[in-house]
């Protein structure tokens, strides 16, 4: 069974067909985010904040990225992977940024990667896409550039901000983007982008007009249900709570000796038992 095309993205635009775009990071939640019909998963560098425990994304590495992706290939079979490309990855050196983005495609099999940033980084896309890299644009706010900003706050408030927002668009279109993430900015710019670019825009904190949406897995399940939600994040479930009381009932059980019971245990033929009982 072949995976979708990254084309066929701008068809679902052209006809109005909205889509889900989902992180996932590991084989068992790529399986079950594809299985649910999500079309595209992203190995986002977002990986260093809820799986590896980092305050940022800032230290996520390359190997980190290569590791996770190959697990979430091995685990679908449609959906399209997009790999981000970590901090300092391509920021430094064209030659060693195409190698890297190279790498996710070669070593952890990802079918196109995610780059942060507007017009500085379009001679870049462009040459990614030349060398047949396919590549999904990020604008707005960039979690790499954290530090720069001063925190997670809104992008495109003025309207020089907003229009450089909207030129970098363009820009990255024309450079060959496939697809363009707009992060936390106000939701009648991320409308204004979306009806002046032809590929689609997916949007996380960006309002109902991007023509797809992405959420992180282990937000949008409540894993960490003891933690202040994003306002663009929405939890569809409080698993976080329903894994510890799960974990609970198993140590209680432990302690009281309710579990193991036979049905969890295996037996041993008589004959054989009673040989060890009489030769010890």
């Amino acid at each position: 069974m072949s995976r979708i095309s990254v084309h066929k993205l701008r068809e679902w635009k052209a006809q109005g067909q909205r889509f889900a775009m989902i992180t996932a990071y590991d084989y068992p939640s790529a399986r079950l985010v594809e299985q649910a019909g999500v079309p595209i998963i992203l190995v986002g560098d977002s990986l260093g904040s809820v799986v590896l425990g980092y305050e940022s994304t800032v230290p996520v590495t390359m190997d980190d990225i290569v590791y996770h992706t190959r697990a979430v290939v091995r685990g679908t079979s449609k959906s399209i992977i997009v790999a981000d490309m970590p901090f300092m990855s391509y920021q430094a050196n064209a030659d060693e940024a195409v190698r890297n983005a190279g790498r996710l495609l070669q070593e952890g099999g990802a079918n196109a990667v995610k780059l942060e940033g507007g017009r500085h980084i379009v001679p870049l896309v462009r040459r990614m896409v030349d060398v047949g890299i396919p590549v999904m644009g990020h604008l707005g706010l960039t979690p790499q550039s954290v530090n720069q900003f001063g925190g997670h706050k809104v992008q495109g408030k003025t309207p020089a901000a907003a229009a450089r927002i909207l030129n970098d668009a363009r820009a990255l279109e024309e450079a060959g983007a496939f697809a363009i993430v707009l992060e936390t900015i106000p939701a009648p710019l991320a409308k204004m982008v979306t009806e002046r670019v032809g590929v689609p825009t997916i949007g996380i904190g960006a309002g109902p007009h991007c023509d797809a949406q992405v959420q992180v897995f282990h937000d949008m399940l409540g894993i960490y249900d003891d933690q202040r939600p994003l306002k663009h994040a929405k939890q569809y479930a409080r698993l976080g709570e329903t894994i510890r009381e799960a974990v609970r009932t198993y140590v209680h059980e432990v302690e009281e000796g309710a579990f193991p019971t036979a049905a969890h245990s295996f037996d041993m033929d008589e004959a054989t038992l009673g040989e060890l009982t009489h030769s010890g």
